[in-house]
């Protein structure tokens, strides 16, 4: 077993020890309710057939339908599925939607596929998995390297499949076919209700902080607009190909257009030029890690520089550096917290397409904002009220729900 799927083990035995939860209940909790490996055969442009490998993974749906994202990337594995599956099953239960946690990934590079190839996969995909998803069992949504589109090409398939139109099958869908307003910045709006929520914790105003956010896509690119435009200061971006510092605040519009231009963050002239690791270790009140898992590992937790962590990606920081970061006193606010705001909007999303009701860009705001700062709070009151970091009280708070969801439930037959 990897690090990854230990690590959620660890940090749940570690939850079980504050709670005390009764055996027949633990051990649904450290076990996937449904894990599925699929072969996926594809027409490719040439005439050849190709065979990619495909999963998903229902970790509980004692809450409610499985939900969570699909990502195509040539490094996908059952274990890291698996992870991804159970932190969300936590994370819907934080925030209090209907959902159980899912995750399914397709092992494939998207760059070396045609469009045509790319919807073949998808839709094959779709077929094989197709007897377990849906509107009432599980709702996937897009995650790394898929999109609208592709959701759309699920959507479609599966609407074929059943013989009429099923838009609540997926989230994050074009507006055209049922996606809910603000869906493409639901993670960087959510990421802001938190800060502000963290700010006032600190007795600090937003525009005090400087923040520095590792990734600079959907989600980094997002929240750094959605702080410049509160007047908050963005010292410091970075991406895959490097980053770029500084002390004064970046020019985020313009950073965003320099993006655009060339492909990367680096060479901006608003800024120095710095690789990643040396981002992390400038001066910053809080870091945003943006963009893959495992980003904080032992070696960047002990040269970080800054006292918050505020967490946009799925399981950005590991368990070593956790270790490392609660003996420094950094104060973390954790995953299934921070980047909570892509699934609460989704959940939006879903209620609206089984309603066929849509609402404004302002409702569908106010009402994320009010499940993430609620969230926080309940978070924060049991992390002093236990003495426990941010990251167990999530996790007790997530956890507890689903337990008590199970205990309720009873075991059928």
């Amino acid at each position: 077993m990897d690090t990854h799927f230990s690590d959620q083990l660890r940090r749940l035995e570690d939850v079980q020890r504050h709670l005390g939860l009764p055996d027949r209940v633990y051990e649904r909790l450290v076990h996937p309710q449904r894990s599925l490996t699929v072969s996926i055969p594809v027409e490719m442009d040439d005439g050849s057939i190709r065979i990619f490998t495909g999963y998903r993974v229902q970790y509980n749906t004692a809450r409610g339908p499985a939900k969570g994202g699909i990502r195509y990337h040539p490094d996908v594995t059952l274990d890291e599925v698996t992870t991804f599956s159970a932190l969300m099953t936590w994370k819907c239960a934080l925030v209090g939607i209907p959902f159980g946690g899912a995750k399914g990934g397709v092992r494939c590079a998207v760059s070396g596929l045609s469009r045509k190839e790319l919807e073949r996969l998808t839709r094959r995909y779709t077929y094989e998995i197709g007897h377990i998803i849906g509107p009432q069992k599980d709702v996937p949504a897009p995650d790394m390297y898929t999109d609208e589109q592709v959701m759309a090409w699920i959507m479609d398939t599966y609407s074929m499949m059943k013989g009429y139109n099923v838009p609540g099958v997926v989230t994050g869908k074009p507006g055209f076919v049922g996606s809910s307003r603000t869906r493409k910045l639901a993670t960087a709006r959510g990421l802001v209700a938190v800060f502000e929520e963290m700010a006032r914790t600190l007795s600090r105003g937003l525009e005090e902080l400087r923040v520095s956010i590792i990734g600079f896509g959907k989600v980094g690119a997002g929240l750094a607009e959605e702080l410049h435009l509160r007047g908050g200061r963005v010292v410091g971006c970075a991406d895959s190909q490097g980053a770029v510092y500084n002390p004064q605040g970046l020019d985020i519009p313009g950073l965003k257009d320099h993006k655009k231009g060339t492909g990367s963050v680096k060479g901006f002239n608003g800024g120095t030029t710095l690789t990643v690791e040396e981002l992390m270790a400038q001066a910053a009140d809080v870091v945003v890690p943006a963009s893959v898992s495992g980003q904080i590992d032992r070696a960047v937790a002990e040269s970080l520089s800054a006292r918050v962590i505020i967490e946009g990606a799925n399981n950005p920081t590991t368990g070593e550096a956790d270790q490392v970061l609660k003996e420094k006193g950094v104060f973390v606010v954790p995953d299934i917290l921070a980047s909570a705001g892509g699934v609460v909007v989704s959940y939006f999303e879903w209620v609206q397409d089984l309603q066929r009701y849509f609402w404004k860009d302002q409702e569908v705001t106010e009402r994320l904002h009010s499940i993430m700062k609620n969230a926080f709070r309940d978070v924060y009151t049991l992390h002093r009220e236990k003495g426990v970091g941010m990251r167990t009280a999530a996790m007790m708070v997530g956890v507890g729900r689903v337990a008590e969801a199970i205990s309720s439930r009873g075991l059928f037959p």
